[in-house]
């Protein structure tokens, strides 16, 4: 049997779950398509998703299109949860990029198409609403060729555009629009056309066929996914222009990319791309020790079905696994690694109710445990929670899913930008047993000193092995990790490698004819407790630096408006890196793909290309439509973390006692 693993992408709103809910009609798994703004969508299966009508977490669901079955991955559209697109798309063997034929290219589209070209996954372009009032064709196709790619296919032509009854008919493959197109990519099809022989459709397909495989062609498909128009064609492109899943022989191999929980317990959702899983198998994810799987199910048509395997090509449902999301299972092929940006936003995180501040951290622990990216920061001493955040939608979900599946209503503060602190020099500090008022049976010396950009954190047992207990060693270092959480500034610690010097401790002892004796013997918390007052007398004699998260942006913008842009750039801090001309804009001829200038805006685009501070990004997304007139694209990613200059460095509350006050610090953590 055949298998796609065909992922929907799009801009919020462009129709990517109405899309999919229109091919699960046309092949016959539901008997009407579902609704966005009803609420009855398929795919959008938490109660959140229903009613708030846009997608948060992917979802699988299958079709078939003859003896080709396609586990079809609707993912989210808001820019708040790229997290899960990406990581969607690198189990993918082809995918559908919805692009609304009213608002055109949007930002999100581009960071998208980006994505897929980054992993390599081969696209189809599907124009949706043609049949709106306000679609423009041509205008949204000349946009993807601007901002997207020059190398677009254009499979069909619709008719009234704009108007509920607009139609769509297919493009012959050996029409010249279309061998125009593809003969800019294949030398045998260029080589054909230019000797004035026509060539055959099969030719043609076969051509497409290759070029959509490698990246250098994207067939373009127009429609409705209200109405169905365009649908049939697109399905027939499904079928015989994407590449399939590919069986591979060997020993299992997966790669995870979603985690969730429902009645039964957790599960985790994984493309095998080689071997076979049974029910109790066992098998170890990234080095874990092997799990036995006690349920398996595969996504069929309309739905997920328990079975005794799964096998190469399919979307497998595990059971008895603790693999997290982007673990993966013996050796899946190589893609190119998609690096998730940590997350430049945080907000704290409390009960309205104290009474179920246990509950809300639990809550809490489940939900970072199936997205790893919310970055959950729990003080139990302090009872506060912090987690990362991608944006106010987010924020949102998160209160959202934890009044409706934990029944804990959360209060969220303010959303603040989230710094760092890197060490700047070298420092040492030691304690020794029962001196300057240490309470512990531990002496502690360590050397904190900084470490190249992107080393982390690295702690070094030093001389200690084979004088100090291991525990004694382990305990140390998680102390060290704890303190590093919040450095002088308050914000997290990173880049510094700390080496232990010195220590001391009390033998394992007894009082006479009784038994173990922790008044009079060192014991694990001794060390864990004394490490952060350690590392805070280090991190002042070393000292650090608060840094600030900082994007790399592009800019795509009329020329016009390039002067007062970069005076807002300037005034929010923006390093321009460079600074370049598009030419004019294009619009298309509407059939073959023929671009022609356009000489009503001649003025032409201009690119510009820096860094700005991450705090900065909303202030410039809100100016642009203004000055711009609604014809700027802004695509931002984060890029580095850079010390904060002119003006006081930002810091934050501590939260819990502080080792750098001694006194304070063994009251509140006694031995």
């Amino acid at each position: 049997m055949a298998f796609l693993n065909l992922g929907v992408v799009a801009h919020v709103d462009a129709g990517k779950t109405s899309l999919t809910e229109r091919l699960l009609f046309e092949a016959g798994v539901l008997t009407e398509p579902g609704s966005v703004d009803a609420g009855t969508t398929r795919t959008d299966a938490m109660e959140l998703e229903r009613r708030r009508g846009i997608t948060i977490r992917a979802a699988v669901t299958s079709f078939a299109i003859g003896d080709l079955t396609v586990n079809l991955l609707d993912t989210p559209g808001h820019p708040d949860f790229i997290a899960e697109v990406e990581r969607s798309l690198a189990v993918l063997d082809s995918a559908v990029l919805v692009v609304s034929g009213v608002e055109g290219v949007q930002p999100q589209t581009v960071v998208i198409w980006r994505a897929l070209r980054r992993i390599g996954v081969p696209t189809v372009l599907f124009v949706n609403k043609v049949d709106r009032a306000g679609a423009d064709v041509a205008r949204v196709v000349a946009q993807a060729r601007h901002r997207l790619t020059q190398n677009l296919v254009l499979l069909t032509a619709v008719r009234d555009a704009g108007q509920r009854h607009a139609g769509v008919d297919a493009v012959a493959l050996d029409a010249e629009p279309v061998v125009e197109a593809v003969a800019e990519v294949d030398d045998r099809i260029l080589e054909a056309w230019l000797a004035g022989e026509p060539p055959r459709r099969a030719a043609v397909r076969k051509a497409i066929r290759k070029g959509v495989r490698r990246g250098a062609l994207t067939p373009v498909v127009h429609g409705s996914a209200l109405t169905g128009a365009g649908v049939p064609q697109l399905r027939r492109a499904l079928a015989g222009l994407l590449p399939r899943a590919r069986e591979w022989d060997g020993p299992p191999a997966g790669s995870v990319f979603a985690v969730g929980r429902d009645e039964n317990g957790r599960r985790a959702w994984v493309r095998l791309w080689s071997g076979e899983i049974r029910v109790r198998d066992r098998v170890a994810f990234a080095g874990r020790r092997p799990e036995r799987i006690t349920q398996v199910a595969v996504s069929r048509h309309g739905g997920v079905e328990v079975d005794r395997a799964a096998g190469a090509g399919q979307i497998a449902v595990l059971r008895g696994t603790s693999a997290r999301i982007g673990e993966t299972l013996g050796a899946p092929p190589e893609r190119r690694a998609h690096r998730f940006p940590p997350a430049t936003l945080q907000a704290l995180v409390e009960p309205v109710d104290p009474a179920q501040r246990t509950a809300l951290f639990a809550g809490l622990a489940e939900l970072a445990d199936e997205d790893p990216l919310i970055g959950l920061r729990l003080d139990e001493r302090a009872g506060e929670a912090v987690v990362s955040l991608h944006g106010e939608v987010q924020r949102e979900v998160i209160g959202a899913l934890l009044a409706d599946r934990y029944g804990v209503k959360a209060r969220f503060g303010d959303i603040t930008v989230a710094c760092i602190e890197r060490v700047t020099g070298t420092g040492t500090a030691a304690d020794r047993v029962q001196e300057n008022g240490n309470p512990y049976l531990a002496g502690i010396g360590l050397r904190i000193e900084a470490a190249p950009v992107g080393h982390g954190i690295e702690f070094a047992a030093g001389i200690e092995p084979g004088r100090l207990p291991p525990a004694f060693v382990a305990a140390t270092e998680e102390g060290v990790r704890a303190a590093l959480r919040q450095g002088r500034s308050g914000w997290p610690v990173t880049d510094c490698v700390v080496t232990m010097t010195s220590s001391q401790y009390y033998p394992r002892q007894s009082r006479p004819h009784q038994k173990f004796d922790k008044s009079v013997s060192s014991v694990a918390a001794d060390f864990r407790n004394l490490a952060p007052v350690v590392v805070a007398a280090a991190l002042r004699r070393a000292g650090t630096q608060v840094c600030q998260p900082v994007n790399r942006f592009e800019l795509d913008l009329p020329r016009p408006a390039h002067g007062p842009v970069a005076a807002v750039l300037g005034r929010l801090g923006a390093l321009i890196l460079d600074t370049g001309l598009l030419g004019p804009p294009v619009r298309d001829t509407g059939l073959s793909g023929a671009p022609v200038p356009d000489t009503g805006t001649a003025a032409g685009y201009v690119r510009l290309t820096g860094h700005l501070p991450s705090a900065q990004i909303p202030r410039l997304a809100a100016a642009l439509p203004d000055l711009t007139t609604g014809e700027g694209i802004l695509v931002t990613r984060f890029d580095h973390y850079a010390p904060v200059l002119g003006r006081p460095e930002p810091t934050q509350r501590r939260r819990g006692p502080d080792p750098a006050d001694r006194e304070s610090w063994f009251r509140a953590v006694p031995r």
